[in-house]
């Protein structure tokens, strides 16, 4: 098994940057009217995925850790594509 040297060989991390790349492609199709509505939240919401994960894993304390794990969930669960 490869040992984990930074938040970027996290599956978890790898996972978010797929979604947040697939959200970036989707909202170039949207029309110009929701620039400043739908589209600013969508792009907040899937940046928010790796940026948790990647200040989670440099927090020394494992419940600081698992804390930055549930702020993750939310953001996550709202940006799944079906």
């Amino acid at each position: 098994m490869d040992k984990i040297k930074s938040f970027e060989d996290l599956n978890c991390w790898k996972t978010g940057r797929e979604l947040r790349q697939e959200i970036s492609t989707l909202i170039l199709q949207f029309p110009s009217y929701e620039k400043f509505e739908l589209v600013s939240q969508m792009r907040r919401a899937s940046r928010s995925v790796t940026h948790n994960n990647a200040e989670g894993y440099g927090r020394f304390h494992y419940k600081e850790n698992a804390q930055f794990c549930r702020i993750l969930e939310g953001p996550y669960m709202s940006c799944q594509i079906n």
